[in-house]
């Protein structure tokens, strides 16, 4: 394969601050026609600031210090910006990590696809509109001679994303560069979005630098893979060679951090520490601070590239002598750096009491229009939910976005009033419940929101952030003062150190501000902030969906220690089912303001019954994928739950689809006294003879 993407020693820094940051210091890799190439590593070690170094549209405080960037051998640095603007869109286009941000919302679809091909083609205006409607049609858009004139606002998250891929592929470009192109999908839509650069990377015969933190991606994608650390590349190899033997100790632990069933019962492997800053100048190896490996030249020379096999590279001091020290190595296992204290008493979770029992749950929202705002309609948000959650046990929620997971979490707490049915928590009816005496219930139940940023108030420091909810629902602290040792500690403060210690945080971050803290810590303060009023259940909105792998893996600990200690009981609304396998005792599944299905997590997952359930199943990437898996792939996008369908609402898209499920809904079908399902592949007489084998 000829090389079409050549970087050699490219070094860019970003002028912020006092000292500059050094977010690409001396990479080099080339990309061949057709590969695909991934660039795998934490946030923050310069993966986004390569692409947009590649693309030339760096911020403003960005600059290329020295190293070249060559397509087909012209190197683009050393071109002036007017040629750049036909390189872009024609030879190299981007797909950006946050559609909603890259789109412009004062545009249809339409125009700005428009603007690409009037840019590198000279088409017609009727050749142009022809030619929008192919690329909609290519990415899987519904209708698109009719949306291609909508507003990306009027676009689902998953047909945002798809119409970013039919803009960067107009221009017909030789590179694809794909910054997390999945990150915020659910997985049935991500393994649309895969399947469709694959196919169109086969046809165009296209490359893509894909950029991302998610393993199982790769594993489904690239051909050779790049793991970044610290703005440097540690190491270099084909998939087949990363996946069997990861060599960089770097590697070996996002691989140990990765949440799987099989780690169920034992805490994941943890990367000590954080990513350095890039304004240091490094000595030594920039992982050596944080490697269980690292030894005394670790610290003082900067390792060199050493080959393990042919296309295999790593940089590393552990395989600069003899073979005997790599086998050592490679014998050696990895520490598991548990940052909780797994001293403290384990409170046993086995009880099997209901601490929450909804029952037919509606949550219905008004549509209004007209001068006089006349309700014309309902958006069926939550439509006739019942679950139920046992003290000390994980009940996980999973479904698409829209289904109305969020709403559920927010409808149990009395965030949002539910239009009808029944949420008891220890017996008690919540709904209609008056306000004085639902406040004081409040302390029992509390929610740790998807997004940390968005919900801690950047105005207040920590310990206020902690003290609020505690001082607003008269929560007395537990831990008395000893004036004998430090005269000036309060009560309070005491409490608010002992929460800091429980979520693994130094105590002096208590007097620092939110927009001080990394992503991961900023979602320690958020349960912190929930656990400060000694809840019983917590509802978890996508707590991990933003985090890189490693941090990830310290918030799933987290939460599986303050379970087994405290014997709290989680509501863990997600899309990801690593996760779920690795944390969850049950698991309920959604669709369209419904619960399709619903067991123990073993039950569901190694045998769903619900055509919804192994769509959503077969979609999930595997890094240990043997064989040719078979991906159910799902007709069209989930219905608007303002006009959900009659009967079964999955039948417009299951492949199963019979007569009886356009007319009614289906009633539960019982496989065991835990696992069930609604839906009319099941009767009653396949269930009998189900329970008599």
């Amino acid at each position: 394969m000829s090389e079409l993407l050549e970087i050699d020693n490219l070094e860019t820094i970003l002028h912020t601050g006092d000292a500059p940051v050094h977010a690409v210091d001396g990479l080099s890799l080339t990309i061949s026609k057709g590969e695909t190439f991934a660039l795998l590593g934490e946030s923050g070690c310069g993966k986004s600031m390569t692409a947009l170094s590649i693309m030339r549209l760096l911020p403003d405080v960005g600059e290329i210090l020295a190293g070249s960037i060559k397509i087909n051998g012209q190197d683009l640095l050393q071109l002036p910006e007017t040629n750049m603007r036909t390189i872009r869109g024609k030879h190299i286009s981007m797909i950006f990590q946050e559609p909603m941000l890259s789109l412009n919302p004062v545009l249809t679809i339409a125009e700005q696809i428009n603007e690409v091909l009037t840019r590198h083609f000279n088409l017609t205006s009727e050749a142009c509109q022809k030619r929008i409607v192919e690329l909609l049609d290519q990415v899987g858009i519904p209708d698109a001679s009719r949306r291609m004139h909508d507003y990306s606002f009027q676009f689902s998250g998953g047909m945002k994303q798809r119409a970013m891929i039919a803009m960067a592929l107009a221009g017909e470009p030789q590179l694809l560069i794909a910054d997390e192109p999945t990150t915020a999908l659910d997985v049935t839509i991500q393994a649309q979005v895969l399947e469709l650069m694959r196919q169109i990377q086969q046809r165009n015969h296209m490359a893509i630098l894909l950029i991302t933190h998610d393993l199982g991606v790769v594993s489904e994608m690239a051909q050779r893979i790049a793991v970044m650390y610290a703005g440097e590349i540690v190491e270099l190899a084909t998939r087949e060679n990363f996946f069997a033997n990861p060599a960089h100790p770097y590697s070996k632990q996002l691989f140990a951090s990765l949440p799987e069933k099989q780690k169920r019962d034992q805490p994941l492997a943890v990367i000590s520490g954080n990513v350095p800053s890039l304004t240091q100048t490094f000595v030594g190896c920039r992982f050596a601070d944080r490697c269980d490996h690292a030894m005394e030249r670790c610290h003082q020379l900067p390792p060199q590239w050493e080959t393990m096999v042919t296309g295999h590279q790593v940089r590393c001091h552990l395989y600069s002598n003899s073979e005997t020290q790599r086998a050592s190595h490679q014998s050696t296992q990895l520490r598991l750096g548990l940052e909780e204290n797994t001293q403290a008493e384990v409170i046993s979770s086995s009880t099997n009491t209901t601490l929450l029992k909804v029952d037919n749950l509606k949550v219905h929202f008004p549509i209004r229009r007209g001068l006089f705002k006349r309700v014309v309609g309902q958006v069926k948000a939550v439509d006739g939910l019942s679950l139920t959650i046992h003290s000390g046990k994980t009940l996980a929620l999973v479904g698409e976005s829209g289904c109305g997971k969020t709403t559920v979490g927010k409808s149990i707490l009395q965030l949002i009033s539910p239009t009808e049915g029944s949420v008891r928590f220890k017996n008690q009816e919540l709904i209609g419940l008056e306000r004085e005496a639902l406040r004081q219930m409040r302390s029992e139940f509390q929610f740790v929101f998807q997004d940390p940023y968005s919900s801690l108030n950047p105005r207040m420091r920590i310990i206020e952030i902690l003290s609020e909810g505690m001082d607003a629902l008269n929560v007395t602290a537990t831990h008395e003062p000893d004036h004998k040792k430090n005269p000036t500690a309060f009560p309070r403060e005491k409490a608010i150190d002992a929460l800091l210690q429980q979520v693994g945080l130094p105590l002096e971050t208590k007097w620092r501000y939110p927009h001080e803290f990394s992503g991961g810590q900023r979602q320690r303060i958020a349960i912190a902030r929930a656990l400060a009023v000694n809840p019983k259940l917590l509802i978890c909105d996508e707590p991990t969906s933003a985090l890189d792998i490693s941090v990830q893996a310290q918030i799933l600990n987290l939460l599986n220690s303050l379970q087994n200690n405290l014997g709290l009981a989680f509501l863990f609304i997600t899309h990801n089912i690593a996760v779920v396998e690795y944390l969850a005792d049950d698991i309920a599944v959604m669709y369209l303001g419904r619960i399709v299905e619903r067991g123990q997590i073993d039950e569901v997952t190694s045998n769903p019954k619900h055509p919804y359930t192994q769509a959503l199943l077969s979609a999930v990437p595997h890094i240990n994928q043997k064989e040719e898996k078979n991906v159910i792939r799902l007709k069209g996008d989930m219905p608007s739950p303002a006009k959900p369908p009659s009967g079964c609402h999955f039948h417009p898209r299951c492949p199963h689809v019979m007569s009886a499920c356009k007319e009614s809904y289906p009633q539960p079908s019982t496989f065991s006294s835990t696992h069930t399902t609604h839906c009319f592949l099941y009767t009653q007489e396949h269930h009998s003879s189900d329970h008599e084998h």
